[in-house]
């Protein structure tokens, strides 16, 4: 199968709202993460930019970033990609993670917020961010100060909605006292239903709060594509992952045999049928899957037409019970902290 633009269907719909008063976007969004900073291998800025722009003429709308994914660099791709289709998109972006110097830190404090923003606004090439999300608090500063700088950043127009990544149900509650939040991201695939068990998607649809589900395919694993870890390059980041290093991967293959046979029933890919779960969990959760080619952004966006029975739907929750699967989902020294 060639890489050609050709092939990435043009779907309209279906949409989902990002909470109870979000942005309105294509059911299944694109994150850019791997088209920049070497997490999934090399990435090429021109075929990078095909693949925005063919998710934008296929009905995708949501367009996934941050000002962390190659120090910069994901957003100013991203702001060449839509350059000249701003009514079509819906853009997210994120501070709170600082690189440099070979180190890596949190900072959520106000100050660093109006620097952050200001340069993330400068690199997309807009005025405004649909959808900017705090990246990951620093343990420190209050989340209400957090988020009542950017609730400024609402009232002057730089930002229209306000997002956390990675938060605890109690930090998101405290959080939308202050401002309404519009959507949580998190981790949430068939392999990483945290969200579920420690309350935050309950507090989310309590709140009317959309969940935003990032690496919906497992970073990859759950397309099948990745059945040892000679398939990935040298310096990809799933290479020190538990859930693929050290036998890791090899623990949890088993798990693929469940999916194979829905998407075999289906005459999909087990990609697909890994995304159809994510989608049949509520409508109030947009999955962004990533990629750098346009094969797999075609194979995402049809997706969205595939439905899973409810037989199906429980046989892929039994498979993926958590004691099923081996590893955590970060290495320990950058496992989010939602506390």
């Amino acid at each position: 199968m060639t890489d050609t633009v050709a092939e990435v269907p043009a779907l309209a719909g279906p949409q989902r709202r990002i909470g109870a008063e979000g942005p309105l976007v294509g059911a299944i969004g694109l994150g850019c993460m791997g088209m920049s900073g070497g997490y999934y291998g090399p990435a090429d800025d021109t075929r990078s930019i095909e693949v925005i722009q063919a998710a934008l003429d296929a009905g995708t709308t949501l367009i996934d970033t941050a000002d962390m994914y190659g120090v910069g660099h994901n957003e100013e791709l991203v702001g060449k990609a839509v350059r000249g289709r701003r009514d079509e998109v819906t853009l997210a972006t994120k501070f709170g993670i600082r690189l440099a110097d070979g180190k890596r830190w949190n900072d959520s404090g106000p100050a660093y917020a109006r620097q952050a923003v200001e340069a993330s606004l400068r690199r997309l090439g807009v005025d405004t961010i649909d959808l900017y999300y705090v990246h990951r608090l620093d343990g420190t500063t209050p989340i209400e100060d957090t988020v009542g700088a950017l609730a400024e950043f609402v009232a002057e127009g730089k930002i229209r909605h306000i997002g956390l990544s990675e938060v605890s149900a109690a930090n998101l509650r405290r959080a939308h006292a202050v401002h309404p939040i519009a959507a949580v991201q998190s981790e949430f695939s068939l392999w990483t239903r945290n969200v579920i068990g420690d309350g935050v998607l309950g507090a989310a649809r309590e709140l009317g709060v959309g969940l935003v589900a990032y690496s919906p395919l497992g970073r990859g694993f759950l397309t099948g594509a990745v059945r040892t870890l000679d398939t990935l390059p040298a310096d990809d980041f799933r290479r020190g992952n538990p859930r693929f290093a050290d036998g890791g991967l090899e623990g949890n293959l088993p798990l693929l045999d469940q999916v194979g046979e829905i998407a075999d029933a289906h005459g999909a890919t087990p990609g697909q049928v890994a995304l159809a779960w994510v989608l049949a969990q509520g409508e109030d959760i947009v999955p962004i899957p990533g990629t750098k080619r346009l094969t797999y952004l075609a194979q995402n966006t049809a997706a969205a037409a595939v439905e899973l029975k409810a037989d199906e739907l429980a046989a892929l929750d039994e498979a993926f019970r958590a004691e099923h699967v081996v590893g955590e989902r970060y290495p320990a020294a950058i496992m989010p902290a939602t506390k």
